[in-house]
């Protein structure tokens, strides 16, 4: 897609446009990663998904702080963008241009992931000790803040300890990313609970607003941001079913692709259930019709 405006960002998943000297747009498009390598084969509706729950997820974190999402309707948009309603419709953010914090704001509440293989080597996760004899998928005794770096496109973020961020960005700070980090992390457990998912761990961006306000960025609680399990299916002791593209990593680990760019093209059946898991994620945390969304974008 091709947008007449300035291009400031091309990531993994979204573009960025420059919209004036104050404002964003955040276009999600349908490209899946997986290792940290773009595949070449998209999935429909993906950024659709992507975009609406961010908009949910924004309303019912909006007594905790701020977010930058000014609207995601398309007759919204500068009158520009007009002739692309279609294509942007159900995918677009128009945000508040933020001064982003150089870190990624981590929260976990299960043990997978990078969190687990750190806890396997040193008994805890970046610093933080934690009681022996957890598996892969137990809860942990209380949620924890375990930030990383940011990585460009390609490369992996890298967890780090809170004295580091702490040097980054300094004591004060640093603290309130942890605090709001986990309060989000909170408010989103609690929320999917209700729904019958657990929210494993999840992935923030924060940054200052031109008032210096803290505010919530880029997308939030989605299923390529965080890893939601089915309550239902838990079981500590191995890899716990999830709606995100856990299905797509399964995939590929059984084609013996080594990693690098560009991937294998996906089949479409493995497609079609990626597709699904992530409608299935935005329809159960919602409560929504996916289709709704795509008539109200």
């Amino acid at each position: 897609m091709t947008l007449p405006l300035p291009l400031v960002a091309r990531g993994k998943v979204r573009d960025v446009y420059e919209v004036g000297a104050d404002h964003l747009l955040l276009v999600a498009t349908d490209r899946l990663s997986a290792y940290d390598v773009v595949l070449p084969t998209a999935v429909p509706d993906k950024g659709a998904v992507l975009t609406g729950l961010s908009v949910w997820w924004f309303e019912q974190l909006a007594d905790l702080l701020p977010n930058h999402l000014v609207s995601a309707r398309v007759q919204d948009l500068p009158g520009v963008l007009q002739p692309h309603a279609d294509e942007l419709r159900g995918r677009t953010m128009l945000c508040r241009r933020l001064d982003m914090v150089p870190v990624e704001c981590v929260a976990r509440g299960y043990l997978t992931g990078s969190g687990l293989a750190d806890y396997r080597a040193t008994g805890g996760i970046v610093g933080q000790p934690l009681p022996s004899g957890l598996e892969d998928g137990s809860r942990l005794p209380a949620p924890v803040f375990t930030p990383a770096t940011k990585a460009a496109v390609g490369d992996h973020d890298e967890n780090v300890s809170f004295a580091a961020v702490e040097q980054t960005v300094g004591a004060e700070l640093a603290e309130q990313l942890r605090r709001l980090t986990l309060a989000v992390y909170g408010r989103g457990a609690s929320l999917a609970a209700e729904r019958g998912l657990l929210l494993a761990d999840t992935k923030l961006e924060l940054g200052h607003d031109g008032d210096g306000v803290l505010t919530l960025g880029d997308e939030v609680l989605t299923p390529d941001s965080s890893r939601y399990w089915p309550a239902d299916a838990w079981s500590p002791g191995r890899a716990q079913p999830s709606f995100d593209k856990q299905y797509v990593r399964d995939w590929l680990d059984g084609t013996g692709w080594d990693r690098t760019a560009p991937g294998p093209e996906l089949p479409e059946d493995v497609v079609e259930r990626t597709r699904a898991k992530y409608v299935e994620a935005y329809e159960r945390l919602t409560g929504s019709g996916f289709d709704s969304w795509l008539r109200e974008g």
